[in-house]
């Protein structure tokens, strides 16, 4: 994994930051009729819990959060992102998985929503399901496609909602590749963009977090981007990320890469454990959960594959 191709962490990451205005900007439906007084709350670990006892892999939702209806009901969604940039067969079918496994479980009301940021204009799942002798069962999902976005950029441009800069800044890394003037181009207008708009300071430092680690630039034009931003605070007399700032961005941005290594690694050697031998303990999920050198965790994923037993394995760790 490369930052180029690491688009799902700052997904995450953004969501997490700013969730209501997610919402508002691309479910304004459901936004109006949630009770934002009551807060809401992210469930990703009992989320990650229930996707590893279905013995599903990899494969998982991104985010479940708890909100309150306006009604007072309680309700819950379950956020799915396709950020791998690829046509996904069985995507919709996943959708339908989740829910139904999420429901099983907590016995609450489910509600999917898929965000597609891959670069197919044709495709877009929105429902899956099947029917055989008068029985029918379907899942219909909201799906938001980002491609459309395209054609609406000066209303990106006019919108206050800090994911009018994230959908631009996803589209612009699409457009153009790492070594292109043109993505540096781009990548310095929407980071002025930040400071014009008169955003707070940490709503800015978020934002360029998210710019910077969507939208890569190769190391000689990352100096000329970041000469051009400290030319413009300085005649602005508005520095907002300071050097020591951009520093900590660009390490916490390797950080969050390496940190999705070492997780991608642990799902696989979970996923060829669970099609070799079916039920995996949770004391070995565990004892891998506590494992951080990717070094380890890539001799363990080979061990997985060659032991003849659980047991042998886990005397590996």
């Amino acid at each position: 994994m490369t930052k180029q191709t690491d688009y799902d962490s700052p997904w995450k990451e953004i969501i997490e930051q700013f969730f209501p205005e997610f919402i508002a900007f691309f479910f304004p439906h459901i936004y109006a009729d949630v009770d934002w007084s009551r807060s809401y709350e992210f469930l990703d670990k009992e989320l990650q819990k229930v996707v590893r006892d279905s013995q599903t892999g990899r494969k998982r939702v991104d985010k479940l959060v708890k909100v309150w209806h306006k009604n007072g009901d309680e309700a819950w969604i379950a956020i799915h992102i396709e950020v791998q940039g690829q046509y996904e067969r069985d995507f919709a079918r996943r959708m339908f998985l989740y829910n139904t496994l999420l429901y099983n479980h907590y016995q609450r009301r489910i509600v999917s929503l898929a965000i597609l940021s891959d670069d197919r204009p044709n495709w877009r799942p929105d429902s899956w399901g099947y029917e055989l002798w008068g029985c029918k069962i379907q899942l219909d999902f909201p799906a938001v496609k980002l491609l459309d976005y395209k054609d609406q950029w000066d209303e990106l441009e006019q919108s206050d909602n800090p994911f009018a800069i994230v959908v631009m800044a996803h589209l612009q890394a699409q457009a153009a590749p790492p070594t292109s003037e043109q993505r540096r181009d781009a990548k310095f207008r929407l980071a002025r963009r930040l400071y014009e708009r008169g955003y707070a300071r940490r709503r800015i430092l978020e934002l360029f977090r998210f710019i910077d680690w969507i939208m890569t630039l190769s190391p000689e034009l990352e100096t000329e981007f970041q000469a051009a931003v400290t030319e413009f605070e300085e005649a602005h007399k508005m520095q907002y990320v300071t050097a020591i700032e951009r520093k900590g961005i660009e390490q916490g941005i390797e950080q969050g890469i390496e940190q999705g290594i070492i997780q991608s690694t642990r799902e696989d050697i979970i996923e060829v454990l669970t099609l070799r031998f079916q039920e995996i303990p949770d004391e070995l999920v565990a004892q891998l959960d506590e494992i951080s050198d990717p070094a380890q965790l890539k001799e363990l994923l080979k061990w997985a594959v060659i032991e003849p037993s659980l047991e042998t394995f886990t005397l590996r760790l």
